[in-house]
C-alpha cells in the first residue's frame, strides 16, 4: 500500500511472500502478524475481517444501489460531478492506452461515474467496478477507494494487497476530494490491470483531486474574497497554488489543502480564524492593493515568518466593487440574521457574541462546546443552533450524561443487539448516537460522563462509527456534535477527571453563555418569557409585572438562572385571578417572596445600562418595557417584525404597545 508520503512500489516490510504469509496467518488466527505488512494495510485487513468478509469470498449482492438510490446520489452530488467530469476526462486521456478506468465515488464509497478503456471495461464490470456499486471496505475489503475513505488520505493498493483475492488482478490509486471546509466529498480513483501499474499513478490522481477541489472552492466561495497564494508569484494560478476564502469581515471561511499548509492551519481552524491572526496583513490593505493593481501579487508573511505572495480575486457578480473593510464591518455590525438563534436574541452583547461565533461553524465539521452555569439555557441554545444550520430537518438528539444510570449509559448511547445482556430488549436497541445520524447530537453535562464511557465516545468521534453492545461490526454515523457543561473541563482534564484527548476533540469552538445576573437584557427577557407563558396558559397577551416586584426580580442573583426565572414567572401567572393581568407579590410562592424581599432593591448587572443606579426601585415596568422596545428597534434598524421576534412578542402586540405609547405622550 502506498501514499503520497510513504513507501515505494510494493510492500515496504516485505514482498509477495510476506503478503502470502500474512494472509495465511490472518485466515488461521484472525489477525495479521506484526512486521509483515505496512501498518495501514494491516489496519485495513483487520477492518475487513471485522466486517465479516472472507478473503476468498464474493461481495454481497446487496452492495449495489438501486436505480432510484443512484439517481438520488447523483442529484445530491451534482456540483461534485459537474466539476469532476472535465478533470476525469483530462485524466483519462493520460491513461487511455493503459487498460485503466477512472472512477468517482461519493463519500460513502458508492461509484457515481466511470471512464474506462474499452479493453479493460469488461474485466472491471466482472468485479462491479461500475456506477452504483459500493466499494466501501465493509463491502469490498481493502481497496484504494474504501481504504482512502477509511484512512482519509491518498493510497495505492496493488495486486495481492487487496483483501478479496478476486480483486488481486487490480492495482488502484485513490485520493480523497475535500470541500473548502475540509469535509470529505468523494474519492477519485484510477484502477488498472496490476501488470500495467505505473509508479506515478498515485501522484497523477492526487493532482487531479486537487484540481477538482480548487474548482469547487472557487465555485462555492463566490460570495467571499479569495486569496490565491504561493511562495513564488509565478506559482499563482497553477494547480500548486493555495486558495483561501475570506469573509467581508476578515475571517477565513474556506481553503484548499495547500492554502491551509501555507498559513499553518488545519481544517478545524476554518470558520474560527481571522486572517490577521495568521498573516501580517490587513484585509482592507489587500483590497486597496487589488483595486489599484488587480493583476499584481502582493508580498506578505505568515505568522510563522514564511514569505508568500497573494493575489486577490473577487466575483464581479457578488462584488461589483471590492468594499473596504471598514464598510464591510459597518454593514455587518447590526444583526441581520433571521434564524432560530436570532429569535432568542433579546439584546445582551455577550449572548449575541456567543451566537455569532456558533453561527459561523454551524455548517462546518467543528464541534461546539457550550459552557455556562446550570439554567442559563445551554440546551435551548443548542437546539436553536441546530435549527439555524443545514441539518435543521434532521434529528436533534439530546442526552443528559448526568441523568442516565451508569449501568445503562453504555447501551443507551451505543445501542445493543438482541440478547446482548440480561434485560436487553428482544428487538435490540438502536442507541442515541445512531438516532442522531444525519442530525445533531447534544451531550449535556458531558463533564459528568464516566471515564470508561469517555474512552468509547472518543473512539466514536475518531472513527465516526459505533459498535453496539454485543455486536462485532461497527456502524458508520454522521452527526454534528454539540456538548454542554457547567464545570470547567480544562481544569477537570488537568486533574484527571476528564480525558484530555476527548476534551480537545469536543472543544472545536467554546462559547460561554452569561449567567442571568450578568445579562443586560433582563426587561426584554421578562417580556419574552411572559409572552410565551401567556400563550401557554391562555392568558391575556399583555401580562405585566408590578414595578416594585420587577425591581426586586432584577436585583435578585438568580442562582438557577433562566430556568429559575421562567419557573417563578410560570407559577406566578398560574396564580393570576380572573381579569388580572399584573403580576404582584401575592402571586409568588412564599419562599420566593421571602428571598426577593431579602435581596432588597440593589441594582445589578442584570438591568439594562439605562435602568441601573438609584432610579431602579422607582422605575416602572412601563419604562423598562419602553427601554427594551427601543433597544430592539434600534438593533433591528426600525424593522418592527424583527424587533418583535427579538422581544418574543407578536408584531401586533408590538404595534399595540407603540400605539399606546403615542397616545400616552400626546398633548392633552
Amino acid at each position: 500500500m502506498r501514499s503520497t508520503s510513504s513507501h515505494p512500489p510494493g510492500l515496504a516490510p516485505g514482498g509477495p511472500l510476506a503478503l502470502r504469509q500474512a494472509r495465511q496467518h490472518l485466515l488461521e488466527f484472525g489477525h495479521c502478524p506484526s512486521g509483515l505488512l505496512d501498518e495501514r494495510l494491516a489496519r485495513s485487513w483487520a477492518r475487513s475481517v471485522a466486517a465479516g468478509l472472507a478473503p476468498t469470498g464474493r461481495a454481497a449482492a446487496t452492495d449495489h444501489a438501486s436505480t432510484g438510490t443512484l439517481r438520488q446520489a447523483l442529484a445530491y452530488n451534482h456540483a461534485l460531478l459537474a466539476h469532476s467530469r472535465p478533470v476525469m476526462e483530462y485524466l483519462f486521456e493520460q491513461v487511455r492506452h493503459s487498460q485503466s478506468v477512472v472512477v468517482l465515488a461519493d463519500r460513502s464509497g458508492m461509484l457515481m461515474h466511470t471512464l474506462g478503456d474499452p479493453h479493460f471495461v469488461g474485466k472491471a464490470e466482472r468485479v462491479a467496478l461500475t456506477s452504483g456499486a459500493s466499494w466501501h471496505e465493509e463491502h469490498r475489503g481493502t481497496n484504494a477507494i474504501g481504504t482512502a475513505l477509511a484512512e482519509g488520505t491518498a493510497v495505492e493498493v496493488h495486486a495481492g494487497e487487496h483483501y478479496l483475492e478476486r480483486n488481486g488482478f487490480l492495482t488502484c490509486a485513490a485520493s480523497p476530494i475535500l470541500s473548502a471546509t475540509g469535509e470529505l466529498l468523494g474519492i477519485l480513483d484510477i484502477s488498472s490491470d496490476h501488470r500495467n501499474g505505473h509508479a506515478h499513478t498515485l501522484g497523477l490522481v492526487s493532482t487531479a483531486a486537487r484540481m477538482i477541489e480548487n474548482r469547487l472552492l472557487v465555485a462555492t466561495c463566490k460570495r467571499h474574497i479569495r486569496l490565491h497564494l504561493h511562495r513564488e508569484p509565478e506559482g499563482i494560478g497553477s494547480v500548486a497554488e493555495g486558495i483561501v476564502a475570506v469573509s467581508a469581515d476578515g475571517w477565513i471561511v474556506g481553503a484548499n489543502r495547500t492554502g491551509l499548509a501555507l498559513l499553518g492551519l488545519h481544517a478545524g481552524d476554518v470558520g474560527a480564524t481571522p486572517l490577521e491572526r495568521v498573516a501580517d496583513v490587513r484585509l482592507d490593505d489587500l483590497l486597496s492593493h487589488h483595486r489599484r493593481r488587480p493583476q499584481q501579487p502582493q508580498a506578505l508573511r505568515s505568522r510563522g515568518g514564511a514569505l508568500l505572495f497573494a493575489q486577490v480575486q473577487v466575483d464581479v457578480t457578488a462584488w461589483p466593487a471590492a468594499p473596504a473593510r471598514t464598510t464591510a464591518i459597518a454593514a455587518t455590525a447590526v444583526p441581520t440574521h433571521n434564524d432560530a438563534l436570532a429569535r432568542l436574541d433579546t439584546g445582551d452583547a455577550r449572548w449575541r457574541a456567543a451566537a455569532d461565533k456558533a453561527r459561523r461553524v454551524v455548517a462546518k465539521p467543528i464541534p461546539v462546546l457550550i459552557q455556562g452555569e446550570s439554567g442559563v439555557g445551554k440546551e435551548v441554545f443548542a437546539r436553536a443552533l441546530h435549527a439555524s444550520g443545514p441539518r435543521r430537518d434532521a434529528p436533534f438528539v439530546a442526552i443528559n450524561c448526568a441523568a442516565i444510570p451508569e449501568n445503562l449509559i453504555e447501551s443507551e448511547l451505543f445501542g445493543h443487539v438482541a440478547g446482548a445482556f440480561t434485560g436487553a430488549r428482544k428487538e435490540g436497541h438502536l442507541g442515541r448516537l445512531r438516532e442522531a445520524h444525519g442530525g445533531t447530537l447534544f451531550l449535556d453535562e458531558i463533564g459528568d460522563m464516566p471515564l470508561p464511557l469517555q474512552t468509547r465516545l472518543l473512539r466514536v468521534l475518531q472513527e465516526r462509527s459505533v459498535t453496539p453492545v454485543g455486536a462485532s461490526r461497527a456502524v458508520p454515523v454522521d452527526f454534528a456534535l454539540v456538548c454542554a457543561t457547567h464545570c470547567q473541563l480544562a481544569q477537570a482534564a488537568e486533574q484527571g477527571r476528564f480525558r484530555t484527548d476527548l476534551y480537545y476533540r469536543i472543544n472545536g469552538l467554546t462559547v460561554q453563555l452569561p449567567a442571568l445576573r450578568e445579562r443586560t437584557d433582563f426587561a426584554a427577557l421578562v417580556l419574552r418569557l411572559l409572552a410565551d407563558l401567556a400563550a401557554e396558559q391562555g392568558l391575556p397577551a399583555d401580562v405585566q409585572v408590578a414595578p416594585d416586584l420587577l425591581a426586586r426580580l432584577a436585583a435578585y442573583p438568580w442562582p438557577g438562572n433562566l430556568r429559575q426565572l421562567a419557573s417563578v414567572l410560570r407559577t406566578a401567572c398560574a396564580m393570576l385571578g380572573e381579569g388580572e393581568d399584573v403580576l404582584d407579590w401575592q402571586h409568588l410562592p412564599d419562599d420566593m417572596a421571602q428571598a426577593l424581599d431579602g435581596a432588597g432593591a440593589e441594582p445589578t448587572a442584570a438591568l439594562p445600562t439605562q435602568a441601573r443606579g438609584t432610579a431602579v426601585p422607582t422605575q416602572s415596568l412601563q419604562q423598562l418595557s419602553r427601554n427594551a422596545i427601543d433597544q430592539a428597534l434600534q438593533h433591528a434598524h426600525g424593522n418592527v417584525s424583527q424587533a418583535a421576534r427579538q422581544l418574543g412578542i407578536s408584531r401586533q402586540t408590538l404595534y399595540r404597545k407603540l400605539a399606546g405609547r403615542a397616545v400616552s405622550t400626546a398633548p392633552q
